[in-house]
Protein backbone atom coordinates (compact mmCIF):
# COMPACT_ATOMS: atom_id res chain seq x y z
CA UNK A 1 0.00 0.00 0.00
CA UNK A 2 1.27 3.16 -0.75
CA UNK A 3 1.93 6.05 2.11
CA UNK A 4 1.91 9.47 1.35
CA UNK A 5 4.49 11.47 1.77
CA UNK A 6 4.69 12.82 5.71
CA UNK A 7 6.34 16.00 4.86
CA UNK A 8 3.71 17.17 2.69
CA UNK A 9 1.31 19.15 4.73
CA UNK A 10 -1.35 20.78 2.02
CA UNK A 11 -2.74 18.50 -0.27
CA UNK A 12 -2.99 17.71 -4.02
CA UNK A 13 -6.65 17.85 -4.11
CA UNK A 14 -9.02 20.03 -1.64
CA UNK A 15 -13.15 19.42 -2.15
CA UNK A 16 -15.23 21.27 0.08
CA UNK A 17 -19.18 21.84 -0.26
CA UNK A 18 -19.15 19.61 -3.70
CA UNK A 19 -22.86 19.43 -4.52
CA UNK A 20 -24.39 18.27 -7.98
CA UNK A 21 -28.52 18.59 -8.18
CA UNK A 22 -30.45 17.30 -11.25
CA UNK A 23 -33.41 18.70 -11.90
CA UNK A 24 -36.66 17.33 -12.36
CA UNK A 25 -38.93 18.54 -14.80
CA UNK A 26 -42.72 18.05 -14.76
CA UNK A 27 -44.27 16.95 -17.97
CA UNK A 28 -45.75 18.85 -20.23
CA UNK A 29 -45.51 22.16 -22.63
CA UNK A 30 -44.02 24.39 -19.60
CA UNK A 31 -41.90 21.47 -18.59
CA UNK A 32 -41.51 23.40 -14.90
CA UNK A 33 -39.07 21.74 -12.31
CA UNK A 34 -40.63 19.78 -9.71
CA UNK A 35 -37.94 19.05 -7.45
CA UNK A 36 -33.91 18.34 -7.65
CA UNK A 37 -32.40 14.81 -7.26
CA UNK A 38 -29.40 15.77 -4.77
CA UNK A 39 -26.90 13.34 -6.55
CA UNK A 40 -24.23 14.75 -4.48
CA UNK A 41 -24.81 16.82 -1.70
CA UNK A 42 -21.80 18.96 0.31
CA UNK A 43 -19.19 16.54 -0.26
CA UNK A 44 -15.76 17.55 1.85
CA UNK A 45 -12.53 16.04 1.33
CA UNK A 46 -8.41 15.91 1.07
CA UNK A 47 -6.17 14.11 -1.00
CA UNK A 48 -2.71 13.97 -0.14
CA UNK A 49 0.41 13.96 -2.96
CA UNK A 50 0.79 10.46 -3.26
CA UNK A 51 -2.39 9.04 -1.46
CA UNK A 52 -5.00 6.75 -2.80
CA UNK A 53 -8.51 7.70 -1.64
CA UNK A 54 -11.66 4.87 -1.91
CA UNK A 55 -14.74 6.09 -2.15
CA UNK A 56 -17.28 3.29 -1.34
CA UNK A 57 -20.76 3.36 -1.53
CA UNK A 58 -24.26 1.44 -2.97
CA UNK A 59 -24.78 1.72 -6.48
CA UNK A 60 -26.83 5.24 -6.80
CA UNK A 61 -25.00 6.81 -3.80
CA UNK A 62 -23.13 9.06 -5.49
CA UNK A 63 -19.15 8.00 -6.35
CA UNK A 64 -19.09 8.26 -10.40
CA UNK A 65 -20.67 11.99 -10.18
CA UNK A 66 -18.32 13.09 -7.57
CA UNK A 67 -15.70 11.43 -9.67
CA UNK A 68 -17.12 12.97 -12.73
CA UNK A 69 -17.89 16.68 -11.00
CA UNK A 70 -14.30 16.42 -9.32
CA UNK A 71 -13.15 16.82 -12.94
CA UNK A 72 -15.36 18.86 -14.71
CA UNK A 73 -16.56 16.26 -16.76
CA UNK A 74 -20.08 17.19 -15.50
CA UNK A 75 -20.68 20.91 -14.05
CA UNK A 76 -20.98 20.68 -10.50
CA UNK A 77 -23.84 22.76 -8.74
CA UNK A 78 -21.58 24.57 -6.20
CA UNK A 79 -18.79 23.86 -4.71
CA UNK A 80 -14.99 24.04 -4.56
CA UNK A 81 -12.35 21.66 -5.97
CA UNK A 82 -9.09 23.08 -5.45
CA UNK A 83 -6.19 21.39 -7.22
CA UNK A 84 -2.24 22.06 -6.77
CA UNK A 85 -0.88 22.91 -9.79
CA UNK A 86 2.48 25.28 -10.68
CA UNK A 87 2.97 26.77 -7.21
CA UNK A 88 -0.84 27.92 -7.29
CA UNK A 89 -4.55 25.91 -5.95
CA UNK A 90 -6.76 26.42 -8.81
CA UNK A 91 -10.51 25.47 -8.44
CA UNK A 92 -11.65 23.31 -11.05
CA UNK A 93 -14.87 24.41 -10.24
CA UNK A 94 -14.72 27.79 -11.88
CA UNK A 95 -12.06 27.72 -14.40
CA UNK A 96 -12.84 28.90 -17.71
CA UNK A 97 -13.08 26.59 -20.67
CA UNK A 98 -9.82 28.11 -21.52
CA UNK A 99 -7.76 27.88 -18.37
CA UNK A 100 -9.79 23.92 -17.65
CA UNK A 101 -8.13 22.82 -20.77
CA UNK A 102 -4.92 23.67 -19.52
CA UNK A 103 -5.22 21.67 -16.51
CA UNK A 104 -6.54 18.68 -18.50
CA UNK A 105 -2.83 17.73 -18.14
CA UNK A 106 -3.01 17.53 -14.67
CA UNK A 107 -5.86 15.05 -13.99
CA UNK A 108 -7.50 12.64 -15.76
CA UNK A 109 -9.76 9.98 -15.75
CA UNK A 110 -10.22 6.13 -15.79
CA UNK A 111 -13.41 4.60 -16.77
CA UNK A 112 -15.21 1.50 -15.93
CA UNK A 113 -15.87 0.02 -18.88
CA UNK A 114 -12.81 -0.66 -21.18
CA UNK A 115 -15.29 -1.81 -23.99
CA UNK A 116 -17.41 1.24 -24.22
CA UNK A 117 -14.50 3.84 -23.50
CA UNK A 118 -12.67 3.00 -26.19
CA UNK A 119 -13.53 4.34 -29.72
CA UNK A 120 -13.73 1.05 -32.09
CA UNK A 121 -13.03 3.23 -35.14
CA UNK A 122 -9.65 3.95 -33.86
CA UNK A 123 -6.23 2.49 -33.35
CA UNK A 124 -4.55 1.89 -30.12
CA UNK A 125 -1.56 4.29 -31.00
CA UNK A 126 -4.79 6.94 -32.10
CA UNK A 127 -6.56 5.91 -29.02
CA UNK A 128 -3.25 6.81 -26.84
CA UNK A 129 -1.93 9.31 -28.63
CA UNK A 130 -5.10 11.66 -29.05
CA UNK A 131 -4.93 13.90 -26.02
CA UNK A 132 -0.79 14.54 -26.82
CA UNK A 133 -2.17 15.34 -30.39
CA UNK A 134 -5.33 17.60 -28.83
CA UNK A 135 -2.93 19.71 -26.33
CA UNK A 136 -0.47 19.88 -29.18
CA UNK A 137 2.34 17.94 -27.15
CA UNK A 138 3.62 15.69 -29.48
CA UNK A 139 3.83 14.91 -33.16
CA UNK A 140 5.21 12.37 -35.79
CA UNK A 141 8.20 10.36 -34.91
CA UNK A 142 7.95 11.76 -30.89
CA UNK A 143 4.26 10.94 -30.63
CA UNK A 144 4.61 7.29 -31.97
CA UNK A 145 7.69 6.88 -29.35
CA UNK A 146 5.80 8.49 -26.21
CA UNK A 147 3.11 5.93 -27.09
CA UNK A 148 5.24 2.98 -27.58
CA UNK A 149 6.93 3.73 -24.47
CA UNK A 150 3.85 3.83 -22.37
CA UNK A 151 1.95 0.81 -24.06
CA UNK A 152 4.82 -1.04 -22.43
CA UNK A 153 4.93 0.86 -19.22
CA UNK A 154 1.58 -0.28 -18.74
CA UNK A 155 2.35 -4.24 -20.16
CA UNK A 156 0.99 -4.05 -23.92
CA UNK A 157 3.87 -4.26 -26.67
CA UNK A 158 4.29 -1.19 -29.07
CA UNK A 159 3.47 -3.48 -31.85
CA UNK A 160 0.26 -3.30 -30.93
CA UNK A 161 -0.28 0.37 -31.44
CA UNK A 162 -1.95 -0.12 -35.11
CA UNK A 163 -4.63 -2.98 -33.72
CA UNK A 164 -8.17 -2.07 -33.14
CA UNK A 165 -9.95 -2.39 -29.54
CA UNK A 166 -11.88 -5.73 -30.48
CA UNK A 167 -8.59 -7.71 -31.08
CA UNK A 168 -7.93 -7.19 -27.28
CA UNK A 169 -9.77 -9.36 -24.19
CA UNK A 170 -11.08 -7.07 -21.52
CA UNK A 171 -8.01 -6.44 -19.13
CA UNK A 172 -5.71 -5.48 -22.30
CA UNK A 173 -8.33 -3.08 -23.08
CA UNK A 174 -8.07 -1.49 -19.74
CA UNK A 175 -4.93 -1.29 -19.86
CA UNK A 176 -5.30 0.95 -23.08
CA UNK A 177 -7.71 2.94 -21.33
CA UNK A 178 -5.04 3.16 -18.41
CA UNK A 179 -2.31 4.30 -20.72
CA UNK A 180 -4.63 7.13 -22.41
CA UNK A 181 -5.09 8.16 -19.28
CA UNK A 182 -1.14 8.72 -18.27
CA UNK A 183 0.16 9.61 -21.64
CA UNK A 184 -0.06 13.27 -20.46
CA UNK A 185 1.91 12.53 -17.10
CA UNK A 186 -1.06 13.80 -14.68
CA UNK A 187 -0.62 14.26 -11.12
CA UNK A 188 -3.94 13.01 -9.99
CA UNK A 189 -6.80 10.46 -11.20
CA UNK A 190 -9.87 9.23 -10.71
CA UNK A 191 -10.18 5.53 -11.22
CA UNK A 192 -13.97 4.96 -11.80
CA UNK A 193 -14.33 1.13 -10.83
CA UNK A 194 -11.28 0.10 -13.12
CA UNK A 195 -11.73 -3.55 -12.22
CA UNK A 196 -15.37 -4.32 -11.55
CA UNK A 197 -15.77 -4.84 -15.33
CA UNK A 198 -13.00 -7.83 -15.45
CA UNK A 199 -12.48 -11.27 -14.70
CA UNK A 200 -10.95 -11.46 -10.68
CA UNK A 201 -7.06 -12.85 -12.03
CA UNK A 202 -7.21 -9.98 -14.55
CA UNK A 203 -8.66 -7.66 -11.43
CA UNK A 204 -5.61 -8.57 -9.77
CA UNK A 205 -2.91 -7.71 -12.63
CA UNK A 206 -4.95 -4.67 -13.60
CA UNK A 207 -4.75 -3.17 -9.47
CA UNK A 208 -1.06 -4.38 -9.29
CA UNK A 209 -0.30 -2.55 -12.41
CA UNK A 210 -1.69 0.97 -10.71
CA UNK A 211 -0.05 0.77 -7.72
CA UNK A 212 3.24 -0.14 -9.68
CA UNK A 213 2.50 3.09 -11.42
CA UNK A 214 1.77 4.77 -8.55
CA UNK A 215 5.23 4.09 -7.17
CA UNK A 216 7.22 4.72 -10.34
CA UNK A 217 5.00 8.29 -11.38
CA UNK A 218 4.19 9.36 -7.99
CA UNK A 219 0.52 9.63 -8.96
CA UNK A 220 -2.35 10.08 -6.48
CA UNK A 221 -5.64 8.47 -7.07
CA UNK A 222 -9.30 8.22 -5.84
CA UNK A 223 -10.48 4.81 -6.09
CA UNK A 224 -14.28 4.55 -6.83
CA UNK A 225 -14.89 0.87 -6.26
CA UNK A 226 -17.83 -1.27 -4.81
CA UNK A 227 -15.45 -4.55 -4.15
CA UNK A 228 -14.09 -3.87 -0.27
CA UNK A 229 -11.54 -6.41 -0.78
CA UNK A 230 -9.89 -4.30 -3.60
CA UNK A 231 -10.09 -0.92 -1.63
CA UNK A 232 -8.77 -2.36 1.65
CA UNK A 233 -5.61 -3.88 -0.67
CA UNK A 234 -4.82 -0.42 -2.60
CA UNK A 235 -6.32 2.26 -0.50
CA UNK A 236 -4.67 4.50 1.86
CA UNK A 237 -8.07 5.89 3.25
CA UNK A 238 -11.24 5.58 2.34
CA UNK A 239 -15.14 7.44 1.99
CA UNK A 240 -18.02 5.85 2.73
CA UNK A 241 -21.01 7.82 0.59
CA UNK A 242 -25.05 7.32 1.44
CA UNK A 243 -27.15 9.00 -0.57
CA UNK A 244 -24.94 11.43 -1.79
CA UNK A 245 -23.01 12.35 1.39
CA UNK A 246 -20.09 11.23 2.90
CA UNK A 247 -20.93 9.38 6.12
CA UNK A 248 -17.60 8.04 7.01
CA UNK A 249 -13.93 8.91 6.42
CA UNK A 250 -11.00 6.85 8.26
CA UNK A 251 -7.82 5.49 7.48
CA UNK A 252 -8.15 2.06 5.79
CA UNK A 253 -7.49 -0.76 8.86
CA UNK A 254 -9.11 1.60 11.03
CA UNK A 255 -12.27 1.65 8.87
CA UNK A 256 -12.71 -2.01 8.72
CA UNK A 257 -11.39 -3.24 12.70
CA UNK A 258 -13.66 -0.32 13.81
CA UNK A 259 -16.41 1.28 12.03
CA UNK A 260 -17.63 4.14 13.92
CA UNK A 261 -20.93 4.73 11.33
CA UNK A 262 -23.85 2.06 11.55
CA UNK A 263 -24.44 2.28 7.51
CA UNK A 264 -19.95 1.60 7.18
CA UNK A 265 -20.74 -1.53 9.62
CA UNK A 266 -23.76 -2.69 7.60
CA UNK A 267 -21.45 -2.26 4.47
CA UNK A 268 -18.54 -3.85 5.87
CA UNK A 269 -21.13 -7.09 7.40
CA UNK A 270 -22.65 -7.47 3.73
CA UNK A 271 -19.31 -9.15 2.41
CA UNK A 272 -20.56 -12.67 2.41
CA UNK A 273 -18.23 -14.88 4.64
CA UNK A 274 -17.04 -18.62 3.89
CA UNK A 275 -16.96 -19.67 7.15
CA UNK A 276 -19.76 -22.03 8.17
CA UNK A 277 -19.77 -21.87 11.58
CA UNK A 278 -19.53 -17.58 11.62
CA UNK A 279 -23.16 -16.25 12.67
CA UNK A 280 -24.56 -14.25 9.54
CA UNK A 281 -24.46 -10.74 10.81
CA UNK A 282 -28.20 -8.06 11.12
CA UNK A 283 -29.27 -7.15 7.76
CA UNK A 284 -30.27 -3.56 7.36
CA UNK A 285 -33.76 -3.87 5.70
CA UNK A 286 -35.42 -1.04 3.93
CA UNK A 287 -34.76 0.52 -0.02
CA UNK A 288 -31.78 3.15 -0.41
CA UNK A 289 -32.77 6.48 0.25
CA UNK A 290 -33.97 8.21 -2.62
CA UNK A 291 -31.89 11.80 -3.68
CA UNK A 292 -34.55 12.87 -5.26
CA UNK A 293 -37.21 12.64 -2.35
CA UNK A 294 -34.80 12.55 1.18
CA UNK A 295 -36.25 11.73 4.47
CA UNK A 296 -35.65 14.13 7.04
CA UNK A 297 -32.64 14.58 9.33
CA UNK A 298 -30.53 11.65 8.66
CA UNK A 299 -30.77 9.84 5.06
CA UNK A 300 -30.26 6.93 7.06
CA UNK A 301 -32.40 7.16 9.75
CA UNK A 302 -35.07 5.05 8.00
CA UNK A 303 -32.77 1.82 7.84
CA UNK A 304 -30.46 2.29 11.08
CA UNK A 305 -31.77 0.00 13.88
CA UNK A 306 -29.86 2.55 16.04
CA UNK A 307 -31.71 5.36 15.07
CA UNK A 308 -33.42 8.26 17.79
CA UNK A 309 -35.46 11.15 17.54
CA UNK A 310 -32.39 13.12 17.38
CA UNK A 311 -31.82 11.38 13.79
CA UNK A 312 -35.30 11.99 12.23
CA UNK A 313 -35.42 15.53 12.80
CA UNK A 314 -31.79 17.16 12.87
CA UNK A 315 -29.36 16.51 10.00
CA UNK A 316 -26.03 15.31 11.11
CA UNK A 317 -22.47 16.99 10.03
CA UNK A 318 -19.42 15.22 9.44
CA UNK A 319 -17.06 15.70 13.05
CA UNK A 320 -14.10 14.40 13.77
CA UNK A 321 -13.89 11.06 16.12
CA UNK A 322 -9.69 11.30 16.52
CA UNK A 323 -7.32 8.92 14.70
CA UNK A 324 -7.74 10.61 11.22
CA UNK A 325 -11.36 9.64 11.31
CA UNK A 326 -14.87 11.38 10.25
CA UNK A 327 -18.48 10.73 11.09
CA UNK A 328 -21.40 11.91 10.25
CA UNK A 329 -23.55 10.01 12.66
CA UNK A 330 -25.04 11.72 16.33
CA UNK A 331 -24.70 8.61 17.42
CA UNK A 332 -21.57 6.86 16.59
CA UNK A 333 -19.80 3.32 17.53
CA UNK A 334 -16.52 3.74 19.30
Amino acid sequence: MITPRQSVTEPLLSVRGLCKYFPVHRQGLLRRKTRYVRAVDDVSFDVAPGETLGLVGESGSGKTTTGRAILRAIEPTRGTVLLAHGGERLDVATLGRKELKGLRTRMQMIFQDPFSSLNPRMTVEDIVGEPLVIHRLAKGRVLRDRVGAMLEKVGLKPEHRSRYPHAFSGGQRQRIGIARALIMNPAFLVADEPVSALDVSVQAQVVNLLQKLQRELGLTYLFIAHDLSVVRHICDRIAVMYAGKIVEIAPTEKLFNRPCHPYTRALLASVPNPDPDVAMPEVIHGEVADPGNLPAGCSFHPRCPHATDVCRQEAPVLRPMGEGCQVRCPHPFD
